[in-house]
Formats: C-alpha cells, sequence, structure tokens
C-alpha cells in the first residue's frame, strides 16, 4: 500500500514555513520569540493503535517542547496545567541553575495550576525536557533543541522516540516486583527530608575496588536473570534487555501504523535529531537507502562517523547527516534492542509514494554495547590533565528488584563531593544482569575508557554502561549545587539506582 504526497513544496518555501515537531524549519519555529507562558504542562488524550490513552504533552510556543537557536535564553513562566504533581529536568542544559531544576535532591513538585519562572542561557545541540518520576513513561516529555550558529543550510528533523504501554507506571513497577525507593520521588511525590545518597569517600581519592564504600553490591537475584524479553551472553553470565513488554513504541507520538511523513526538498541535506525518550528501551538507528553520518551525540559535537545502525539507549540523543537524492521515500526506524520491534517515521520528496513499513523487522538487533562509542571522538575535547578525584561507580542488582550504586539505594548514604574547576572522573563498573544508561545532571563529560582502555572519546552527558565492561567518564566539577547521577531506565531509577554529585 502506498500513499502519494499531495503537493510539492520548494526548499525557499520550506524555509519560510512555520516549524512542527517532525520537520522543524532553519527559520521560522526557531525565531519565533520565548514569551510567556513559555511552557504548559497538560493532559492530553493520544490514540495509540485505535485505543484512546491518557498522556502528558508539554507545549512551547512553536509546537510541543522548545526550538530556539544559539544564544536565546528560556525565559518565561512553567505552567503546570496537567491534574498531576510534576517534577521537570532540563536534560543536558549546562547554564540551568541548580535552584530552576526541580530534578534535584529537595526540589519537590509543581503542583497543578501552579507555575515556575526559569531564566537561563540555552546550551545549543539537540536536548530534551521530562519529568523526573513515574509520569515520564505517560509521555510526559519534550524536545529542548537549540540551533547550533555553525548548523549551516540544512533541513532539521526531530524524532522524538517513546516506548508506550497502556498500563500504569505503577502497575508496571509493580508486575516487575519493585518498589518505589526515593522517598516518593519515583511515584510523583515529594523530596523533601532525604538523606543526601553516595557514599563515605574518605581515601577514596585515588579510586581502586578496596577503596569502595558499602562493600561490594548483592549478587543479582536469581528470578530476575532472563527476564526480559531478549538476552545474550556478556561476560559469561546472561544478560538481557527489555524488562518491560510495552503495547507500542512511538516516534513523534506516531506508530509506523501511520507514521509521520516529513517532507524533505530533492538533493537537500537533512539533520536528524534523534532523542531517545524511551523509560526502559534502547533503540538501533537506521536509514534504509541513505548514508547517514553521525554528527554529534547528546547535543555535542563528534567527528563524522558511518554505520549501518547506530546505538541509542535511553536519555540519549544523536544528530544524523543525509542527503537526499533526486527523489524517493526513505525511513528513519527505530529498532528496539534485542527485538525486530520498531517504531518511526518516513522522510519523502513531494510526489513520492509512501510505502507501509513493517511494525517488525526481518531479524532482531543484538545488545546495545560499546562497539560504536569506542568509534566516537569529540570535536572539542576536554584538555588533557590528571584528574584531581576518581570515583569507582559499582552498579547493583538486589532481590526484590532493587537497583544500587555502590551497595546502596537512593537516600541510603552521603553524596560525593568535588570542588568547582576540578577534575572528576568516574569509573562504572556493571556486575548485574542488565544495561544502565547513566546520567549526570548539570554537566556533561568525555568518555576517556573502556574496559581499561584510554581513549579520547565524545562528549556526553548520558552513557551506555553494559555488563562486565568498566566505562570511565572525565568532567571539570561546576557550577555549585547539587546534582543527581543515575540509571535513565526510569524502574532501575525509581529502586533506588540513583545518587548525588556535590560540587561545593
Amino acid at each position: 500500500m502506498t500513499r502519494p504526497i499531495a503537493s510539492s513544496l520548494t526548499r525557499r518555501s520550506f524555509l519560510a514555513g512555520s516549524a512542527a515537531m517532525g520537520a522543524l524549519a532553519v527559520s521560522g519555529g526557531w525565531n519565533r520569540a520565548l514569551a510567556a507562558p513559555l511552557l504548559s504542562v497538560e493532559s492530553v488524550t493520544l490514540d495509540v493503535n485505535g485505543k484512546a490513552a491518557k498522556v502528558f504533552t508539554v507545549k512551547g510556543p512553536a509546537g510541543e517542547g522548545i526550538f530556539a537557536k544559539e544564544g536565546e535564553r528560556l525565559t518565561g513562566a512553567v505552567l503546570n496545567a496537567s491534574d498531576t504533581p510534576a517534577v521537570m529536568h532540563w536534560h543536558g542544559q549546562l547554564f540551568a541553575p541548580a535552584d530552576q531544576d526541580r530534578a534535584r535532591p529537595g526540589g519537590g513538585e509543581l503542583a497543578p495550576g501552579e507555575t515556575d519562572q526559569v531564566d537561563f542561557l540555552l546550551t545549543p545541540g539537540t536536548h530534551w525536557m521530562h519529568s523526573h518520576t513515574l509520569s515520564e513513561q505517560q509521555l510526559l516529555a519534550a524536545p529542548l533543541v537549540t540551533r547550533e550558529a555553525d548548523a549551516g543550510d540544512v533541513q532539521d528533523v526531530v524524532v522524538m522516540l517513546h516506548d508506550f504501554s497502556f498500563r500504569s507506571p505503577e502497575e508496571i513497577l509493580a508486575d516487575l516486583g519493585g518498589s518505589s525507593t526515593h522517598g516518593g520521588h519515583g511515584m510523583g511525590g515529594p523530596m523533601q527530608g532525604m538523606a543526601m545518597p553516595g557514599m563515605d569517600h574518605s581515601g577514596h581519592g585515588m579510586g581502586g575496588m578496596g577503596a569502595m564504600g558499602g562493600g561490594m553490591p548483592a549478587a543479582p537475584s536469581a528470578g530476575h536473570i532472563g527476564h526480559g524479553m531478549g538476552g545474550g551472553m556478556a561476560g559469561g553470565m546472561m544478560a538481557h534487555a527489555n524488562d518491560v513488554d510495552y503495547d507500542a513504541f512511538l516516534a513523534n507520538r506516531r506508530t509506523l501504523a501511520d507514521p509521520e511523513v516529513v517532507r524533505v526538498e530533492k538533493g537537500g541535506r537533512v539533520r536528524l535529531r534523534i532523542i531517545n525518550g524511551g523509560t526502559a528501551t534502547a533503540f538501533f538507528i537506521s536509514v534504509p537507502g541513505l548514508r547517514p553520518r553521525c554528527i554529534a551525540v547528546d547535543g555535542s559535537p563528534c567527528v563524522p562517523v558511518e554505520a549501518d545502525a547506530f546505538p541509542l539507549a535511553q536519555g540519549q540523543r544523536i544528530d544524523l547527516i543525509v542527503d537526499i537524492p533526486a527523489g524517493g521515500a526513505f525511513p528513519v526506524l527505530a529498532q528496539v534492542e534485542s527485538s525486530s520491534r520498531r517504531t518511526g517515521l518516513v522522510l519523502a520528496t513531494a510526489g513520492a509514494s509512501v510505502a507501509r513499513v513493517a511494525e517488525r523487522a526481518d531479524r532482531p538487533q543484538g545488545l546495545v554495547d560499546l562497539t560504536f562509542e569506542a568509534r566516537l571522538a569529540a570535536t572539542k575535547p576536554l584538555a588533557p590533565r590528571k584528574a584531581d578525584r576518581v570515583f569507582p561507580i559499582m552498579l547493583g542488582e538486589e532481590a526484590g528488584y532493587r537497583w544500587t550504586i555502590n551497595g546502596h539505594i537512593y537516600g541510603e548514604a552521603k553524596p560525593f563531593e568535588a570542588s568547582p574547576g576540578e577534575r572528576v572522573e568516574l569509573t562504572f563498573m556493571n556486575p548485574t544482569t542488565m544495561s544502565h544508561p547513566m546520567h549526570l545532571h548539570g554537566h556533561h563529560f568525555q568518555v576517556v575508557g573502556i574496559g581499561g582502555r584510554r581513549f579520547s572519546g565524545a562528549i556526553r552527558d548520558t552513557v551506555m554502561v553494559p555488563p562486565h565492561v568498566p566505562v570511565t567518564a572525565a568532567f571539570d566539577a561546576g557550577p555549585k549545587g547539587e546534582w543527581f547521577l543515575h540509571c535513565h531506565h526510569l524502574y532501575h531509577m525509581a529502586t533506588g539506582m540513583m545518587t548525588v554529585l556535590k560540587v561545593a
């Protein structure tokens, strides 16, 4: 079955048009004033495969989310127009003060009908905003894209990925066998009156297994091994993915049964800004029929890299450049890790016929690993420098779907501490049966080690840590504040895998 695109659209008229989430113009939407009310969190009804579901949306001045230009500020009111408390996080933003991000220790919630005022310089690149409670599962997330001054003459297409369930996130968590350990934070409740997590770092600065507080984490629970929908061997143990059996996977809130079709110009160049807003799902990105090259990850430029499929963990972003030939339709696909299921949208030139794309690939993808990560290099790496502080981060799994950092769940121990400007290295070690996308608030870091091999990798804010492969990330501490460090698998975070970096 094919569906023709009815009308033609020249590059000149496209670039003069207004911005939409799936096809953002170089001008138009990016030029619109960021006037108050800047953002509105709202409850909406979404049709998914013919069935209605209550979800959230974050409305901005040019549609869902924020689309700005480098040098602009996010200034105005954030209104919670929904009936549910909101804990908003500005993911990837370096200049958002700690007290303007609800997702911080003691940050609390934005109650229904209340507003926050925000005012900070936007960080260039492909970033996003999302809830820091279980409501993220109900699509409480949106793009926060700031077009780079040197982006050039390209058409920007934002692709926001989600995993979707008709069950409530509370039901999903209960089915996994877990419960929120965040003093209500993971369930949408307040975070007040909690002890700061982490560990006692006395004598800890040089790192090493013997310096770890709290002892080694418990061995993975036998009942959890092999729980996922797909898996493989890692370090002699069964590793698995896909804790949750989702009803659908969405690209810009649509399935492949009825995908968004984005008009592109013959002979033009497109920058795909792909955001993994999935709560528990990693994807592989591909663009059959074209030759995509990665030019940025997590909003930070990298040396261009080509691949047939690009891994994208929860919370991560990837920018791909594709050159459109003389005409045709080209799917942009996101295939679920360790599965044949997929979602996506279609790029199509004027007059092209758009064939239906199957929601299942011919064969499953494997597990996300660090093969692609090891090929990446930042265009502006950190200056070489000896680390002032080195912290080993042991990720753990305990019985009862309880996920830990250095043997502790959130709220059980002291924070990691650093002073502004200090070079900090975090070495993540993962003896569990699942991969963990680890995200640090308020900072970007450089991946400088994989499996014991040192190298100058990508600048990121979220890195995947697979089973039994150490990953080292380096950054310069700052700005002052208390910043969460956590797994971006929502249900791992909600059941304990979160701590705090205190910069003071």
